[in-house]
């Protein structure tokens, strides 16, 4: 069974949250502020986060940048905050999709699964896929640049293995949203670069002069062919 940790400090904003999960087949844990998120995060290893962003003490996005020192656990955030730059700040920092407050219960427990699904199901679980430097093996979800490995959160690696099995392909942000099981189901294609960004810093020598991942302006991104 997995266990979602949620972040909230709105008692009854838990409870209602608690109920659809545990009534979906999730168990659920809570943490009522920032500091407490981290430290159960660390210590009991969940399946997936779900992350107000307004807490007490510690921020939210400081949690986030907390939890991804040493953990790519999915982490989908919950927010009144509906300004753009908030979300786009969110994903940036390594979250892997955001919903906005009032929400739909019945919306968060299909985004819980959603996320998840990305972990669990690659294509082909047995595929090897090779890139230039870049060598991701999706059965461990694991990327190597260089011989170097490094960590992708849940998102950005099949953002990465959607690119990088058809090199030199454009395709739209729309088209990437669709790939990934709707990163954001409003749609959201500014999450695509958000998580691009993301990509670029931990696989680009030089982020500013990207190697790898081409923005195509007015259309989207492309793996460069070597």
């Amino acid at each position: 069974m997995k266990t979602i940790l949620v972040v909230e400090d709105e008692q009854k904003i838990v409870q209602l949250v608690r109920d659809y999960l545990e009534n979906a087949g999730f168990q659920v844990d809570s943490a009522a502020d920032g500091q407490a998120a981290v430290e159960k995060t660390r210590q009991t290893k969940p399946d997936l986060l779900v992350l107000d962003l307004g807490l007490p003490g510690m921020d939210g996005l400081d949690v986030i940048r907390a939890v991804r020192r040493d953990s790519t656990v999915p982490i989908i955030v919950l927010t009144a905050r509906a300004e753009e730059s908030d979300k786009l700040v969110g994903l940036e920092l390594g979250a892997d999709d955001y919903i906005t407050k009032p929400f739909s219960p019945k919306e968060l427990v299909a985004r819980v699964r959603t996320v998840l699904r990305r972990v669990e199901n690659a294509p082909d679980m047995r595929e090897v896929i090779r890139a230039g430097d870049l060598t991701l093996d999706l059965a461990r979800m694991r990327l190597e640049v260089a011989g170097r490995e490094v960590e992708l959160t849940p998102t950005e690696f099949q953002l990465l293995a959607v690119l990088t099995r058809q090199p030199g392909r454009v395709f739209t942000r729309s088209q990437l949203l669709d790939a990934v099981q709707g990163v954001a189901i409003e749609s959201y294609e500014r999450a695509i670069d958000a998580h691009i960004k993301n990509i670029r810093k931990k696989i680009e020598p030089d982020p500013r002069q990207p190697r790898y991942i081409s923005m195509i302006y007015g259309v989207g991104y492309r793996f460069n062919e070597e």
